[in-house]
């Protein structure tokens, strides 16, 4: 898989993007991650990519030429199977994207910024456009950061485990069960006897029913999908 991030806080991505199991799966050949500076595509010689807005409203906006020379750049080199736009006003992430999302060979994140892009790189050049939830941050670059994380962990060989991933929360739009590990008893808490009885078929029963439960309980939303 190879991503593509463009944006113009460049820096603001390197730490979350080379640690864990991104950097993991960059080191195994898994993952290729670049990260692009739309500034290195401006016009003038300030490297200016934004400007006013057409009307009265307040606030600057990414211009449409610094991004049409840098998607046509990368696209004039192979095919991308989305083009995705990192906005407030997306669709909304979730596991079942994340996990159509790891099956593409090429993707670019455009990170939004400011009050955003000029709507005609929306209509002419993005293909997916992904919101995180109904606020706004400064910019999409931590949205460009969490979306790759997501994709990257589902990669054949980028985790350890790869049932672990498959076992998730909202994997199967349920909620994951508690999880316990040594000592079995802490202070007079115990870990449920059934976790300890050794008997595989009653501990997934268990832990079924224990997801279930949390989802019902904590996002009921979930089993209406």
């Amino acid at each position: 898989m190879r991503i593509d991030i463009i944006s113009v806080l460049p820096d603001l991505l390197m730490s979350p993007l080379d640690h864990s199991i991104v950097k993991r799966a960059k080191d195994k050949g898994l993952v290729e991650v670049f990260i692009h500076n739309l500034r290195d595509y401006a016009l003038d010689r300030n490297n200016r990519v934004d400007d006013y807005a057409f009307g009265f409203g307040a606030g600057m906006v990414l211009q449409i030429e610094p991004i049409d020379r840098l998607i046509t750049q990368l696209k004039s080199e192979r095919e991308y199977d989305e083009v995705i736009y990192t906005s407030p006003d997306g669709e909304r992430f979730n596991q079942k994207m994340a996990n159509n999302l790891s099956l593409c060979k090429n993707i670019i994140i455009l990170c939004g910024h400011y009050k955003g892009v000029d709507q005609r790189v929306r209509d002419h050049f993005i293909s997916k456009e992904i919101s995180i939830g109904d606020f706004v941050l400064t910019g999409g670059e931590l949205v460009a950061a969490m979306i790759t994380d997501s994709m990257v962990r589902l990669l054949p060989g980028a985790i350890g485990d790869e049932q672990s991933a498959l076992s998730d929360s909202f994997q199967d739009n349920l909620l994951a069960p508690p999880v316990y590990t040594r000592p079995a008893n802490y202070k007079g808490w115990e870990v449920p006897a059934i976790l300890l009885s050794g008997h595989e078929r009653k501990i997934y029963e268990w832990e079924m029913e224990q997801a279930m439960e949390r989802t019902k309980t904590l996002r009921p939303d979930l089993l209406n999908e």
